[in-house]
């Protein structure tokens, strides 16, 4: 008897932000065939010295929250007609409670912000505490997206030649296969020139030579999973500049931005590299973090 596929876990708060997740994650999970599981983490609020009539009994406030939950996920079954839907109403915080799921899911999808934070924040703590820690890949959805008006879906992976980065590839060929959208594979470079302190002299370096080797590490990078996906169509992007930047500007055209964890450069002791958290802050497309 084969086991219960692992399932598509959605972090919900209610939020504009989670309700867009919300939509991502269900029209994943009927894609992939996968249950989805819909989390909500419920945090009790002790509130000293409450004014006469405002105290309302926990479990009366449990009870409403898990008849809501419901509610939305009734809603998802009528709209995903044969989507196993679960709910989960978690005692404790966001954080710990997606977390604990993760490591029992194929994928998390969040908004990127919820109800708590401050407004003005792109990204909130609950998605980036999530997407740094979390052992599954993460897909962040943006507050405020909007479809692409476009003909062909586009999935912009970054490239750089990493071990996460390779994963990365194989993880938006599969989203491009599913999605019947082609991949870009973007790699930012630029000519390593070196001035002198005073000056007298600089180094000078062959650009032509250093896009033919960046296009090479691209297509050696993309070889495996476009051998595994045949029907994706793909193509490389060299970008003169910062990676973080280029995947940026990517996602104003692309259905999905995916990203490794950690990249080539920085500190070997993050868990979260400097690409991925720009990309997560500044992206207008969701992003997908693969480690």
């Amino acid at each position: 008897m084969s086991s219960q596929p692992s399932p598509i876990v959605i972090g919900y708060d209610g939020s504009p932000s989670s309700q867009n997740a919300l939509r991502w994650a269900a029209a994943e999970a009927a894609r992939q065939l996968a249950p989805l599981r819909i989390v909500e983490a419920f945090e009790l609020v002790i509130v000293s010295r409450p004014s006469p009539g405002q105290v309302v009994p926990l479990e009366a406030v449990r009870t409403a929250r898990q008849k809501g939950l419901e509610a939305v996920a009734e809603g998802v079954r009528l709209q995903h007609p044969g989507l196993h839907v679960e709910t989960s109403l978690v005692s404790g915080g966001a954080v710990a409670s997606v977390l604990d799921e993760a490591e029992r899911a194929r994928l998390v999808v969040l908004g990127s912000r919820g109800l708590g934070g401050w407004s003005g924040l792109l990204l909130g703590s609950v998605a980036a505490q999530v997407t740094t820690h979390a052992q599954c890949p993460v897909v962040v959805i943006p507050h405020d997206l909007r479809p692409h008006a476009q003909e062909e879906p586009t999935v912009a992976v970054g490239v750089d030649g990493s071990k996460t980065s390779a994963k990365a590839i194989e993880f938006a060929f599969d989203q491009a296969e599913a999605l019947h959208a082609k991949v870009v594979a973007v790699y930012a470079w630029s000519s390593p020139f070196l001035t002198y302190a005073d000056g007298a002299s600089m180094l000078q370096f062959d650009d032509e030579k250093i896009e033919d080797e960046a296009r090479l590490l691209v297509a050696e990078s993309v070889a495996g999973a476009a051998a595994d996906h045949p029907d994706v169509q793909w193509t490389t992007e060299l970008v003169g500049g910062s990676a973080p930047q280029a995947l940026v500007r990517r996602s104003e055209s692309a259905d999905l931005v995916v990203v490794g964890s950690r990249g080539r450069g920085g500190f070997t002791g993050l868990l979260l590299g400097s690409v991925s958290q720009s990309v997560l802050h500044h992206a207008q497309s969701p992003v997908a973090i693969v480690r």
